[in-house]
């Protein structure tokens, strides 16, 4: 999944150490350019839960906190849509197996929620190789009139 045709209006492609600061420092930063580019606060706040439960995972359970390792994060940001891509050098994962957060048997179990609010929150998200690549798209809401 790429973003090959609506003209970028800002991008990055940046490889951060697996510190929770770095993934914050480059959160901030998608996080201005989407408060730039006039999205809603809605919008901002659902891309923000998103993105840092990405970075997040990558970070803690992907590179498992190794400073050798790194999370590699492409953002490209068009008037009406966010593409992101985060990889981590981990060994991946099976999200199809991840438990169902809001199954009542998995209510006090937080494993399988981040996922599922990166699912709630970004319009499309795919795991790519052996689920060390997340790529996220965020279709901003129409402007009303």
């Amino acid at each position: 999944m790429s973003m090959p045709h609506a003209p970028c209006t800002w991008s990055t492609d940046i490889r951060i150490p697996s510190e929770y600061a770095a993934g914050k420092a480059v959160l901030q930063e998608l996080l201005e350019q989407l408060s730039r580019a006039h999205w809603s606060e809605q919008e901002v706040h659902g891309v923000h839960l998103a993105v840092e439960e990405a970075l997040t995972n990558a970070i803690r359970h992907g590179n498992r906190l190794d400073q050798a390792k790194q999370v590699h994060v492409i953002c490209k940001l068009s008037a009406d849509r966010l593409w992101i891509e985060i990889r981590d050098e981990g060994v991946g994962f099976d999200p199809g197996c991840l438990p169902d957060p809001t199954a009542d048997e998995n209510l006090e179990t937080p494993c399988g929620r981040g996922v599922f609010l990166m699912r709630c929150f970004m319009s499309r998200v795919e795991y790519h190789d052996c689920g060390n690549r997340v790529v996220m798209e965020k279709h901003r809401d129409a402007k009303p009139a």
